[in-house]
């Protein structure tokens, strides 16, 4: 049984000072790396071979060496650094160093397997690999917050079985030729097999280094920060905010999936250490402080971003992002809040697309009529909430299991109709698979979407139009669900999800609420789905379905809600993009997304069950033994209320 009894000392007995150094030596050599060429030709994605010009993946290398030596100094006492790590704990050195070496060895194996081998390495290749493993094994030797005893998990040992089997099949696909019919399935099974093998031996792996470093958190309060200025705080803020859009917009332009993946091990590093380090916290401090200047300053961040680009190429992936998070955060309200399992969410998304298709003039709707904006972004809206009453009504007094399986029908059910309506089975309304095209761009008060805008110099394309205006949605849902949240609806919907029973013996009427949740869900689908439609030009049945290998679809929603973290706000937003992004860019693993998808998603509910951004509520749920979650922004406590907590 795991103790929650902590102390701080080092996993490997070294001098403090010697550590320290070593530390500082391997964070300043892998940063120093970066003004090295990694390897000798350009085949290499990035064109890593020049002295002082750092490209791509080297500047990860750079930040993340950065980072690690900024934090060090800071835990020593270093003066002028000091409020980097506000509470000198060593465990946020340790997560900067361990993404270093995420970084570095990445970075390294990849040269090598795309290349063909280590001798593609130039020297700042060699001094990458050397520094940050340098950089770990230093802080390895630092005083750190520990447990005192965790026991080794081993995982269900038949699961090992797959070692000997995974290379099995591998030299069984090598044996058939490539021209016999079973060749094809060999080299699937071959390839799903290692992914499995590789995620259980990492699993293990995890539970090992789990119980030989017994990381824990010493709970020492925040020292009181300097008394800074009001203008001074706001300015803190804003700057937080400029960099975190840096940051978003680095990983969106990203051009290739071994920088993708590169960063998104940063990223995941840089922020577990400011969060140890107690930067986060106190960040997090000042956004309560000043809520409606970080509203101000979240918004300002997201319409700042076309303006950073110099083509829309990604902006339309920013734009599909923003759709793709505004339906998951609809979906959290019917999931996060009520509790209801929805399976066929998507359609709700499908609907509303379908209703501003046929109303905004294309030439292959046979409702020969043309809305202006307002009128197809309601009657997109008001058809899916009508849909979610009317689908809601009969289904609704199921619970559990019986509920997620009729909305999971009912997405098909959606699918399935849109098919037969063309003419030939049934009416002629959908044209059947080919959809409805050709659908013209939205004009707003005489502002064509489609065409590009000049603003304060700046040319905005299409997709740039479309992401202000879908920015704007997500302006409009996020303020209903935090305004719905936080009322004595929200209170009752969270009371109906802890528990419906002991809900309606205290008066709440739980069916009428459920319904009400399920049609503002449908609601708030419906709104994003207008503006869907017209980004896509086209609408077609295969765009709404319960899982593909892209998302939107109803497996993706759930999942963004339930990793972002259910009942907040930042959660499904946070889940969303992740989601979104990662099968875009990490295009490589096409063949196996959705098995690595999976798998991913078994190791992040096991690691951090909660979700990724969740409120106080999951944490005490899933981390009731620990005394150090901190306290709940109010702009996430959505579903933390009297009702619920």
């Amino acid at each position: 049984m795991t103790t929650n009894t902590t102390e701080t000392t080092p996993v490997i007995a070294l001098p403090g000072r010697l550590a320290a150094v070593l530390t500082g030596l391997g964070a300043a050599a892998t940063a120093g790396s970066a003004l090295m060429p990694w390897t000798w030709t350009s085949e290499y994605p990035g064109d890593l071979t020049y002295y002082g010009s750092p490209a791509g993946l080297q500047w990860l290398a750079l930040t993340a060496g950065l980072v690690t030596l900024v934090l060090l100094l800071a835990t020593q006492g270093v003066p002028g650094l000091r409020w980097a790590a506000p509470r000198r704990s060593s465990n946020a050195v340790l997560f900067a160093a361990t993404g270093a070496v995420a970084v570095g060895w990445f970075s390294v194996i990849s040269i090598a397997t795309d290349l063909g081998g280590l001798a593609h390495l130039e020297p700042g290749g060699w001094v990458l690999a050397a520094g940050s493993l340098l950089a770990l094994a230093g802080t390895l030797g630092l005083p750190l917050d520990r447990r005192t005893a965790v026991p080794l998990r081993i995982l269900d040992r038949r699961l090992f079985l797959l070692v000997p089997i995974a290379p099995a099949v591998w030299f069984a696909t090598h044996a058939v030729p490539e021209d016999k019919p079973v060749a094809p399935v060999l080299t699937a099974l071959a390839g799903g097999l290692a992914i499995a093998t590789g995620a259980v031996l990492l699993v293990q792996l995890g539970h090992a280094a789990n119980s030989w470093l017994r990381l824990g958190t010493v709970n020492r309060p925040l020292p009181a920060p300097r008394a800074l200025p009001s203008w001074a705080e706001v300015a803190l803020i804003v700057v937080a905010f400029a960099i975190g859009l840096f940051a978003i917009t680095f990983g969106i332009d990203t051009e290739y999936g071994e920088l993708f993946t590169g960063y998104l091990l940063l990223a995941a590093s840089v922020v577990a250490s400011l969060g140890r380090s107690g930067l986060l916290p106190r960040l997090r401090a000042l956004t309560v402080k000043y809520q409606t200047v970080t509203t101000g300053a979240a918004f300002a961040a997201a319409a700042s971003f076309p303006f950073t680009q110099t083509s829309d190429q990604y902006t339309s992936v920013a734009t599909n992002i923003l759709i793709f998070a505004t339906v998951a955060l609809g979906l959290n309200i019917v999931v996060g809040l009520a509790g209801l399992l929805d399976l066929g969410y998507v359609a709700f998304l499908g609907v509303g697309a379908y209703s501003a298709a046929l109303v905004s003039g294309s030439p292959a709707s046979p409702i020969h009529v043309q809305f202006p904006f307002w009128g197809a972004v309601l009657t997109g809206a008001v058809v899916s909430m009508v849909f979610g009453v009317v689908i809601g009504a009969p289904t609704l007094r199921l619970r559990g299991d019986y509920l997620a399986i009729v909305t999971l029908g009912f997405g098909e059910i959606f699918r399935i109709t849109m098919l037969n309506l063309n003419g030939t089975t049934g009416p002629k309304i959908t044209n059947g698979s080919n959809g409805i095209p050709r659908i013209p761009d939205l004009e707003i008060l005489g502002w064509n979407l489609g065409k590009p805008t000049t603003i304060f110099g700046f040319e905005l394309g299409r997709f740039s139009n479309y992401y202000l205006l879908m920015l704007l949605v997500t302006a409009v849902v996020v303020l209903v669900f935090a305004r719905v949240g936080n009322s004595r609806i929200g209170r009752a919907w969270v009371a109906i999800r802890e528990d419906e029973t002991a809900a309606e013996a205290m008066g709440i009427n739980g069916f009428r609420l459920k319904l009400l949740a399920f049609a503002l869900g449908a609601c708030l689908a419906g709104l994003a789905g207008t503006v869907q439609a017209h980004v896509s030009y086209t609408v077609t049945p295969d765009q709404y379905t319960f899982a593909e290998a892209l998302p939107p679809n109803s497996a993706f929603l759930l999942a963004a809600v339930i990793l972002g973290g259910m009942g907040t706000i930042s959660g499904p937003l946070a889940g969303a993009t992740l989601l979104f992004l990662i099968p875009k860019k990490l295009e490589f693993l096409a063949d196996y997304q959705l098995l690595a998808f999976g798998i991913a998603l078994i190791v992040l509910m096991r690691v951090r069950p909660e979700g990724l951004i969740p409120n106080r509520r999951r944490q005490l749920e899933f981390h009731e033994a620990d005394a150090d979650i901190p306290a709940q922004a109010t702009g996430d406590t959505v579903a933390l209320s009297k009702a619920g907590a």
